[in-house]
């Protein structure tokens, strides 16, 4: 066994690729499709990912992109010691930590913005749409790190907390908008 350790099978893919120097677009595209996907950046140009279809889908797009804009690209799937895969999860769960937290935080403006708006009796259909769409906006992006969160970040549980937090506060909106408009 390679460097004196045990080998446990995660199934995980490593992308590099060679992109040409002269515009960064081609890079800011790649690396926010990576992004996207939930891969880690182990350096630059090179990145991991989980095998499995959302993330082997991710990774085609990505691996289009760089040779559309004349690049190469090579993916690896690896066997790595268990040290390497702790690792590997390590990192990727530091990244989910910090969307979660990022997520948090807009659950809280949310939740300000609602609280400001019952506060000032500001209860017209034109700020419940508004409110509705950043409500509808935060459930969409918690599928998706839902999705990502394949190791279970400690802070998954607290986002989905404030999420219907959020949810419940809306209602509480709607319902003031209705009774509101029913005065009228």
């Amino acid at each position: 066994m390679p460097f004196g350790c045990s080998i446990r099978y995660i199934p995980w893919r490593i992308l590099t690729y060679r992109l040409s120097g002269e515009s960064s677009r081609h890079r800011v595209a790649v690396w926010r499709e990576l992004r996207r996907a939930g891969a880690v950046a182990l350096q630059s140009a090179t990145w991991a990912v989980p095998a499995g279809d959302r993330f082997d889908a991710a990774l085609e797009r990505a691996i289009a992109l760089v040779e559309r804009s004349g690049g190469q690209a090579l993916c690896f799937e690896v066997i790595a010691p268990e040290g390497s895969v702790a690792t590997l999860e390590s990192l990727y769960n530091a990244e989910r930590e910090a969307e979660w937290t990022e997520f948090c935080a807009e659950c809280d403006k949310a939740m300000a913005e609602l609280q400001a708006e019952i506060a000032k009796e500001k209860f017209t259909l034109a700020e419940l749409d508004e409110e509705e769409q950043n409500i509808d906006r935060l459930r969409r992006w918690y599928r998706d790190l839902r999705a990502k969160d394949l190791f279970g970040a400690s802070s998954s549980a607290e986002a989905e907390r404030r999420l219907k937090d959020c949810a419940a506060r809306l209602e509480e909106f709607a319902e003031h908008v209705y009774h509101a408009r029913q005065r009228q």
